[in-house]
């Protein structure tokens, strides 16, 4: 074995992650540091499975309808252009166009570091990168009338988001231009809450809202909760926490204000290196 990586601050740890588009960035990050990583990408994105009231949408945002846009992830902006490409190219420099002219509000940093691929910036960051910091934030502006495009997370239609905009006298025009689906096998899944269970993990980090629920479909609650109690959990940033909360679980690691890859992995880090066999 690698001096380096035997003697890291993450050596002889096995730290199980659920992430998958950046699945091996982590995992490299993880192994730098001496850990031994389980590969369990627990779903996979995939994009609307019908493109056309995605088009619709962007065509509206492009023949002004919109004042504002609310972008929940990087992941749905990514998306918003992934189908412009695919299936309207010339839609592209228009609803860049547009966006340039929209107040933007950003849920976090990362549809922010989308916005900052195109050239462009947020107009009003949440105060947390959360629905409720998103709704916080606007409760300072006013809204009556105001025409709000909404890029949901997957398909989740955010009731909350959606019945503060409608009690503001805001008009929401939601669009979900990507899904999430099932990744790694049941089989899969299984095995992976069974060495869990055994004490044969020491950490499991959850990058999305979406592993975590995928995890809690692949067995009976007790199953799951049993597994997570027997395994240090790690989250991302604050909306994998609340989802993590709404089950009972408490997180014990977790980056304090910058919510990437590499601060996750320094707080693994910090949270197993003190804990040492």
């Amino acid at each position: 074995m690698n001096e380096s990586l035997a003697t890291g601050t993450l050596a002889r740890r096995v730290i199980a992650v659920a992430e998958t588009r950046e699945l091996d960035v982590f995992a490299a990050l993880l192994e730098r540091r001496g850990a031994t990583v389980l590969r369990y990408p627990l779903v996979r994105i995939v994009d609307a499975p019908d493109p056309q009231p995605v088009l619709a949408w962007i065509r509206g945002a492009v023949a002004g309808t919109l004042d504002d846009l609310i972008l929940l992830t990087g992941e749905g902006l990514r998306r918003l252009f992934r189908c412009i490409d695919l299936h309207d190219p010339a839609l592209r420099g228009p609803f860049l166009a547009a966006l340039q002219r929209l107040r933007k509000i950003t849920r976090g940093p990362k549809p922010a570091r989308a916005l900052r691929e195109l050239g462009l910036s947020a107009d009003l960051p949440a105060a947390m990168p959360t629905t409720s910091g998103v709704i916080e934030t606007l409760r300072s502006i006013d809204l009556l009338g105001s025409r709000v495009g909404v890029q949901l997370y997957g398909d989740d239609p955010n009731r909350p988001l959606m019945n503060f905009l409608k009690a503001t006298g805001a008009h929401a025009y939601p669009v979900a231009p990507y899904r999430y689906a099932d990744g790694a096998t049941q089989a899969a899944v299984s095995d992976l809450l069974v060495r869990m269970q055994a004490g044969q993990v020491d950490a499991i980090a959850f990058t999305s809202k979406a592993q975590v629920e995928r995890l809690f479909r692949a067995g009976s609650a007790d199953v799951v909760a049993a597994a997570l109690a027997s395994t240090r959990v790690a989250a991302i940033g604050p909306v994998v926490s609340e989802a993590l909360a709404a089950h009972g679980v408490a997180v014990n690691a977790m980056p304090d204000d910058s919510w990437f890859m590499k601060p996750l992995t320094a707080s693994l880090s910090e949270l197993l290196g003190r804990q040492k066999d």
